[in-house]
């Protein structure tokens, strides 16, 4: 290599270790809070499976139905489409950190319930290597398990309850191929346990503690496409494509019996590896937008992932789980008056809306939700800062047995900051 190729080479290695340790530097400051945060749920649904599965979009992305895969603002983290972090402006960095409340109602025949959840969301950040590449550091859930119901038995009562769920710690990295194409990967450490738990209180005054763990430590990679063009100088439109390939896990399964009023030695039964016993599918995701004057933007995704083709391992005694192909359609769109009026001019107005067909089946049941979102995004007066604020209404039941509905609203609280990090005055 010539002098001049080694002396551009160590100029951008230098670039990318400033940037990404600084930003390293911040997201660790911020794990010992966030390390035991879950994306809360209450819903008795996530007892199965690896529980309520999460697609990866930020608060903004939330309010605008959950798309993102066309999604290249430059001004918003997208993970859900690592290629979009190309598209960063060379000078700025971006931290966004998320968190949310959700009321649930539900209703099983006759009988009516009411619970809350909540808390840290994500944490992420994204930083610029050189011109043509960017960077993104993040947490944020894959799937979360929450839930608390009780009822009777042969000889007395039972109560089963679910915690936890898998979080990903992911680095992305992503680049301009040519003129509006980019592509990138997110490369992500997934951990977590889903412990279920299953309690018998019998009428002599004993009581049995059942527990399924699974403990989930593994590598997870999802790949990106995005390419924009200018149909006219007002009118841009977007195309992007996210894939993840289906992997066998790592980590363990196991069951505990436990005799809580003997307050004997657990029993640990059916240890067993996760690898070929369980599985994550293949995973497929398409979308479109469509933006005018740097002003309107709306975008149509769709989501697929072959959950049929999955492995999960059922403990005897437990209900075996059944899974189902996912499918989700997603639109939003987002609009800013205008970006260098006055205060209310610079507001940024979201409205969406998405069904789901979720992953698993309840009793030979199919799974679905519906849902419709609205949000702002206001700005923090002499900031490039923005808080969003998201609202979502969501109703969940099975089919062709409605077994338990459920109904949702949720809102979600972002804070997307905006920073010239890297801007350096030459003026001495």
């Amino acid at each position: 290599m010539s002098r001049k190729g080694l002396t551009a080479y160590y100029a951008i290695m230098k670039i990318f270790k400033t940037n990404l340790l600084r930003a390293a530097a911040a997201m660790l400051a911020l794990l010992a809070f966030s390390a035991s945060a879950q994306n809360g749920t209450s819903s008795p649904y996530s007892r199965f499976g690896y529980g309520l599965l999460n697609d990866n979009a930020t608060s903004a992305q939330s309010a605008m139905g959950g798309v993102g895969y066309a999604m290249n603002s430059g001004r918003q983290i997208n993970v859900m489409n690592p290629a979009s972090y190309a598209n960063c402006d060379s000078l700025t960095f971006l931290f966004d950190i998320g968190m949310d409340y959700t009321k649930l109602w539900s209703r099983e025949g006759d009988a009516y319930g009411t619970s809350s959840s909540g808390g840290l969301q994500y944490i992420t950040m994204q930083v610029p290597i050189t011109k043509f590449l960017g960077a993104s550091l993040g947490l944020v859930p894959y799937s979360s398990v929450g839930y608390a119901f009780g009822g009777e038995i042969d000889n007395g009562s039972d109560s089963r309850e679910g915690t936890g769920g898998l979080n990903q710690l992911y680095l992305g990295v992503a680049g301009k191929i040519f003129k509006g194409f980019s592509v990138g990967a997110n490369f992500a450490y997934l951990w977590g346990d889903v412990t279920n738990s299953a309690y018998a209180y019998t009428n002599t005054g004993s009581t049995s503690l059942f527990q399924h763990i699974i403990s989930v430590r593994d590598w997870h990679l999802d790949l990106g496409v995005q390419y924009t063009f200018e149909v006219s100088r007002l009118h841009e439109v977007s195309v992007g494509a996210k894939y993840s390939p289906g992997k066998s896990l790592h980590g363990t399964s196991y069951g505990i019996i436990y005799d809580v009023s003997q307050d004997a030695v657990p029993d640990t039964t059916d240890r067993a590896g996760l690898n070929g016993n369980y599985s994550l599918p293949d995973s497929w995701g398409i979308g479109v937008s469509y933006r005018w004057n740097k002003r309107l933007l709306a975008e149509v995704d769709f989501t697929y992932e072959n959950w049929k083709d999955a492995k999960f391992r059922s403990l005897d005694g437990w209900d075996r789980t059944q899974f189902d192909n996912r499918w989700k359609i997603a639109m939003g769109a987002e609009y800013q008056p205008n970006p260098r009026g006055g205060y209310l001019s610079r507001i940024t107005y979201r409205l969406g809306a998405y069904y789901n067909h979720d992953y698993v089946k309840v009793k030979g049941n199919t799974l679905g939700d519906y849902g419709v979102t609205c949000g702002f995004g206001f700005p923090v007066p002499g900031f490039k800062t923005v808080v969003n604020l998201g609202f979502d209404y969501r109703y969940r039941r099975a089919n062709p047995n409605p077994l338990i509905k459920e109904q949702y609203f949720n809102i979600t609280l972002g804070v997307n900051f905006n920073e010239l990090w890297f801007w350096r005055n030459k003026l001495r």
